[in-house]
């Protein structure tokens, strides 16, 4: 059975601090490892992909209310 993503809840903080705090736990995952990111601030709709695309790293947002972005990342192969 595959193990549930982790949460990363960055609400409250603003860029780039959600990029550094995901960029830390994904250095502790192995590859294929998920986190779910959970931030409100509408700089990380644009800096978390581009962090994980740049990175390796897979990335899906997720439906969520209305100022809140979540992302569903996938570690990928390459360091973060």
């Amino acid at each position: 059975m595959p193990a549930c993503p982790q949460t990363l809840d960055t609400s409250g903080y603003r860029c780039p601090i959600p990029v550094i705090r995901l960029e830390a736990i994904l250095r502790g995952l192995v590859d294929g490892g998920q986190v779910t990111v959970i931030a409100d601030d509408p700089v990380a709709a644009i800096d978390i992909p581009h962090f994980c695309r740049e990175a390796g790293h897979n990335v899906t947002r997720l439906e969520s209310a209305a100022g809140i972005c979540v992302f569903l990342v996938t570690r990928g192969a390459k360091s973060a």
